[in-house]
């Protein structure tokens, strides 16, 4: 069978220059979630970017958010294919875990994910190595909006708000029905407070990032 055309994102996004205006990336892990399509219409409507860290279990699972992500100009990254806690696994494992996800993506939106971000957050030297044969950095985050711990709808909008800051990189889950239904408010406030909400290319553009940098440093860390 024919591979799918590339999802070729909308030629005419306007670019934003994280440097010159207040801009906050929102960043959704695990999925894409069974709520995606409903996230990709609460964006759209608002003119809001965003950066889907996916596994590839659900990738293949779900192939047209896929498509329609890349498609509407969102980022997407690799997020392993089960979530294992990769500071526990082999290197082959992590090895398999990335490229069979990378794989998956290609196969579903044409694309191949530019980005890693490891399952928990959790990185360590091997991890950084094995990043750097597949030329890719890994990125964390600045704040969270602990969701998957609330699951309450003002909760979460609560904290998201407190941890939005200029150019931050926010952590949230898409198959939280409770973050998806308190993402209208959320953007309509960032947005009335003059935030640009964009992928996470658009923050790390400047920060010159080599394949297997680790960005932003957890406190403590060195590079």
């Amino acid at each position: 069978m024919a591979a799918p055309a590339p999802a070729v994102a909308d030629p005419k996004a306007k670019e934003v220059d994280c440097t010159r205006v207040k801009c906050v990336a929102l960043t959704f892990d695990d999925g894409p979630g069974k709520y995606a399509g409903k996230l990709l219409d609460i964006l759209k409507e608002h003119d809001a970017k965003a950066t889907f860290f996916l596994e590839g279990q659900y990738v293949k699972s779900r192939p047209a958010y896929v498509k329609r992500m890349v498609k509407e100009g969102h980022a997407v990254g690799n997020h392993s294919y089960a979530h294992p806690d990769f500071t526990k696994s082999t290197a082959a494992t992590i090895r398999s875990e990335i490229k069979k996800t990378n794989d998956a993506i290609k196969k579903a939106a044409g694309v191949e994910p530019k980005l890693l971000r490891p399952p928990y957050g959790m990185s360590d030297l091997q991890v950084q190595d094995i990043a750097v044969e597949f030329g890719m950095p890994i990125i964390l985050w600045t704040g969270g909006s602990r969701d998957w711990e609330s699951k309450n709808e003002e909760k979460i909008k609560k904290q998201t708000l407190s941890v939005a800051k200029g150019n931050s990189i926010v952590l949230m889950h898409d198959w939280v029905k409770q973050t998806v239904d308190a993402m209208p408010s959320i953007i309509k406030t960032l947005q009335r407070n003059g935030y640009h909400l964009v992928t996470v290319d658009d923050v790390i553009k400047h920060e010159e990032l080599k394949p297997g940098d680790v960005f932003p440093l957890p406190e403590g860390w060195e590079q």
